[in-house]
């Protein structure tokens, strides 16, 4: 005797790609004056300042996230009559990423009360670095930085650390001080 069993089955269904949901922390800010350092900025709670010893360099940070794996690299160099090859530099560096960047919408900043001008850049697309900016009073201090992730750049997994890290690097920019 053989008995046959059938389930009714549907079609096999591909799932779609999963990603780990991303706890983004509450933030709070306090000011940020590095001893001897030309700037000062508000900065977040959930940060770390990491200041680098770079030969010849002097005054750059790292600005390290640890709950979301992310850090802005910041430079300062000051100006002497070179304004123009510092932001030369600064754009060659930015538009390395041509080759990855669907589009590199930019922002112009200012702050004339504190004397501090920029541009704020976001990449769109894969890129490594999907925030950029660029800060300067036009005759002494030059300050750039850029956002990092430490994991495969995938805009869609890290649309909220981009979110969060939109907020603070403007935070940081409307908050900036030349010491």
């Amino acid at each position: 005797m053989s008995i046959g069993l059938s389930a009714c089955r549907q079609p096999a269904m591909p799932k779609p790609y999963g990603y780990f949901r991303i706890a983004i922390p509450d933030t709070s800010y306090s000011h940020y004056t590095p001893k001897g350092y030309p700037y000062a900025f508000r900065l977040s709670n959930n940060a770390e300042v990491q200041p680098l010893n770079k030969e010849g360099e002097t005054y750059w940070i790292d600005i390290h996230y640890p709950t979301l794996n992310t850090t802005i690299h910041c430079s300062y160099k000051p100006i002497h009559n070179n304004l123009r090859t510092l932001a030369r530099d600064a754009q060659e560096f930015l538009f390395s990423h041509t080759t990855i960047a669907s589009a590199i919408p930019e922002q112009e900043f200012a702050n004339p009360a504190e004397k501090v001008y920029g541009v704020y850049f976001e990449l769109h697309g894969n890129t490594a670095s999907p925030i950029q900016f660029i800060l300067t009073d036009s005759t002494e201090h030059f300050f750039r930085g850029s956002v990092y992730c430490n994991d495969i750049p995938n805009q869609d997994s890290l649309a909220p650390i981009y979110d969060y890290m939109r907020h603070d690097v403007r935070m940081l920019m409307e908050s900036m001080q030349w010491q």
